[in-house]
């Protein structure tokens, strides 16, 4: 651990980080993810349309 004093004389004890190691990602992996999360999210989209259109409520039993 290191030890500091700031200029008021207070000590602080800081941990030791360890290095940042960047790690290589596959990139394919990041766009398949990334190409279910639009088309989840297009689905959650129509899904709110549908429930108000048929309810009237934005959330269907509670608002």
């Amino acid at each position: 651990m290191t030890v500091t004093t700031n200029e008021h004389g207070v000590q602080n004890i800081f941990a030791k980080e360890p290095p940042i190691i960047m790690k290589e990602t596959d990139k394919r992996v990041n766009e398949e993810a990334e190409m279910l999360n639009g088309r989840l999210s297009m689905l959650g989209v129509v899904a709110a349309l549908g429930a108000y259109i048929t309810t009237g409520q934005i959330i269907p039993g509670i608002f």
